[in-house]
């Protein structure tokens, strides 16, 4: 006869096979079917909307540490997998902007949320090698200098789909070369939040009810003559760049904790 303490692991081991059994059923359909995916996505924008209204900014929240950042527009904003979730609820409106979504069946979703927010998508994937862009990354790295050109801001998430997480591709140094704008390593973080520890990235869920703050560091150029070194060089510089600009986001948040 089982154990007490068994029994409970055991059960809740069986609500989540039965959970993922549903989903793989519906999840084909509901991709199939527009109105559904358009439902939902009105119910992540709504959700978004309201975890911004409960969240008022930190002390501290909204700086760009070396610099103005309007005076620099239109710019490349480089965030974290997992770290951008409320990104599109919080960019204010004044200055259109373009995104790059992956171009996976999944990320289709992301796309029609941000298209919530008046935010336009070009579907992508950063590359990790920089005369390799991959997965329609080079027709949306096109897609985005052009945007520059037009004066819109645009985003990218700067580490690779699946790979190591907080290290930046070289698809977003590449894009800042060819187009002669600056990067703007971001974060955002909120004091309330749910960290997935089981996702490869970390993908943290912003919940509401408590302190937001958004954190830019420092631009970083990147000359039109950089060489492959040149480019290596601002890849790390990027790197640790958007790492301090989570720690400090998430310090502004969280306090002495």
């Amino acid at each position: 006869m089982a154990s007490p303490a068994v029994r409970p692991a055991a059960k809740k081991k069986r609500a989540k096979s039965a959970t993922k059994s549903f989903w793989r059923r519906i999840r084909e359909p509901l991709a199939k079917s527009r109105f559904a995916k358009g439902a939902i996505a009105s119910l992540f924008a709504g959700a978004l909307r309201f975890i911004k209204l409960t969240n008022p900014y930190a002390k501290g929240s909204l700086e760009l540490a070396g610099g103005g950042y309007a005076d620099s527009e239109p710019l490349i904003i480089g965030l974290w997998h997992g770290q951008h979730l409320l990104a599109p609820a919080l960019y204010p409106s004044r200055r259109g902007l373009v995104a790059m979504v992956s171009r996976s069946a999944d990320a289709e979703l992301n796309a029609l949320v941000i298209n919530k927010f008046g935010i336009e998508a070009v579907r992508g994937s950063g590359g990790r090698d920089a005369k390799r862009v991959e997965k329609g990354g080079a027709t949306a790295l096109i897609g985005l200098k052009k945007a520059l050109e037009a004066g819109k801001n645009v985003c990218m998430i700067a580490d690779i789909p699946h790979g190591t997480p907080r290290d930046a591709g070289m698809g977003i140094v590449l894009l800042a070369r060819l187009s002669g704008r600056p990067i703007a390593p971001a974060a955002i973080a909120t004091s309330r939040r749910k960290v997935l520890e089981k996702s490869w990235d970390k993908t943290t869920i912003n919940l509401p009810f408590g302190r937001c703050a958004i954190f830019l560091a420092p631009l970083i150029e990147v000359p039109a003559d950089a060489d492959d070194a040149e480019m290596e060089r601002k890849r790390q510089e990027l790197t640790a760049a958007i790492n301090y600009a989570t720690e400090q986001a998430y310090r502004m948040v969280d306090g002495d904790k």
